[in-house]
């Protein structure tokens, strides 16, 4: 059993928060959204209001990234959105970094550099390896308690997510205990249950369809994206140069046997594009499948208003629906239509949940509410709602009790 908020007594208590605040930022390394700092107030806030002494561990981005920078900007974001004193030290674990934290009075934050600065933190670990870095070992001992409320990057088994749980009596945050309440429970939901997979993220997402498909979880399984082009090419689709060299340079070629595998076992319950959406001249051009392959230098870009309307009327039956991925390429306003049509679509199903990451970027940007739930977290969303056993979670469970 994990052991939340409610189980512990903050006060005075010097508390390693893992939160997850990436976020995307412009070239100056400004904020432009931030929805996954508002995200975890709640934890911070109630922390703070009992009396804790809050030091945050979270990262930014990946090394090389353009994204890859500190987290003065956030800090400086959390000190406007909290009634209470945040400050920021640009070290992670190093002398100043403890000395900060020494320092903290009762109901104040500081806010550690960006733990991907430290090379460790980027590589995967079981936690007893992980409570082994340097991260852990030097940050520890200055901590009483640690709390994970990074459900966003809870699939990950880096020293901030699995190394603390293994040395210090161990918590879930509000947002990692709402998170598993929703999907750890999808078995529970009203059926029809509909999976609508799309995006970029090949793999995860035929692991995902795969899963529910085998465990009786859905009764419909739509595809858009390019998820939807793979499974388009596996049923002797062709998609065009364009977009078939894409799913090649980004090493998905195998992912289209899997989808042919899972049309040859599922067929009856995998839906995938019946038309698509390619620039021509500026204009969009929408083209059934049986006038395929396009130009070879146009790429689909979205599904097709065919498509949607077999899609929409899916989830007009349906009573849950779980979102994960656009339709397409939806930062273009020309092909914006079919993410923003399906996510309309799928806010008005009595229980509809959005897996974050991506699909959560994108209903933001097309100004799209009204869901269930939406996670904070793509990656570990799909892999809760597949069955996976998270590591941030096995961490928590097997932390050492107060």
């Amino acid at each position: 059993m994990i052991a939340t908020l409610d189980d512990l007594d903050a006060a005075g208590t010097v508390v390693g928060l893992r939160v997850d605040i990436n976020s995307p930022v412009d070239a100056d390394g400004r904020l432009l959204d931030d929805s996954r700092i508002r995200a975890h107030v709640g934890t911070i806030r109630s922390l703070l209001d009992h009396g804790a002494r809050v030091a945050l561990l979270a990262h930014q981005g990946r090394p090389g990234g353009d994204s890859f920078t500190t987290l003065e900007p956030h800090a400086d974001r959390l000190n406007e959105l909290l009634d209470a004193p945040v400050e920021y030290v640009d070290e992670t674990h190093g002398a100043s970094a403890r000395a900060a934290i020494a320092d903290l009075a009762d109901g104040s934050c500081v806010v550690l550099e960006n733990t991907r600065f430290y090379s460790e933190e980027y590589m995967e670990f079981d936690s007893a390896d992980a409570a082994a870095t340097h991260l852990v070992e030097r940050l520890a001992p200055v901590l009483d308690v640690y709390v994970n409320d990074a459900f966003a990057a809870a699939h990950r088994s880096q020293p901030s997510i699995v190394g603390f749980p293994h040395d210090l009596p161990s918590y879930a945050g509000q947002v990692m205990e709402r998170e598993l309440a929703v999907l750890d429970d999808i078995e529970s939901t009203t059926r029809p249950r509909t999976y609508v997979l799309g995006g970029a993220k090949v793999s995860g997402s035929i692991d995902a369809a795969r899963d529910v498909l085998d465990r009786d979880l859905a009764d419909t399984v739509l595809t858009a994206g390019v998820v939807g082009n793979v499974f388009l090419i596996a049923d002797d689709h062709d998609v065009g140069k364009a977009s078939t060299d894409f799913i090649y340079d980004q090493d998905y070629w195998d992912e289209i046997d899997r989808a042919a595998a899972l049309l040859e076992e599922y067929g009856d319950r995998i839906e995938y594009p019946r038309d698509v959406a390619v620039e021509r001249n500026g204009d969009r051009i929408e083209l059934p499948v049986d006038e395929l392959p396009p130009a070879d230098d146009e790429p689909a870009m979205d599904v097709g208003t065919e498509t949607l309307e077999a899609y929409e009327a899916i989830l007009d039956e349906s009573e849950t629906v779980v979102l994960n991925g656009p339709a397409g390429v939806y930062e273009n306003e020309t092909f914006a239509e079919g993410t923003q049509s399906l996510y309309r679509a799928a806010a008005t199903v009595a229980t509809s949940i959005v897996g974050g990451g991506d699909t959560a970027s994108a209903m933001n940007a097309l100004g799209i509410d009204g869901f269930t739930h939406v996670s904070t977290g793509g990656g570990a969303a799909l892999a809760l709602l597949t069955g996976d056993t998270l590591p941030a979670v096995e961490a928590l469970d097997n932390a050492p009790e107060s």
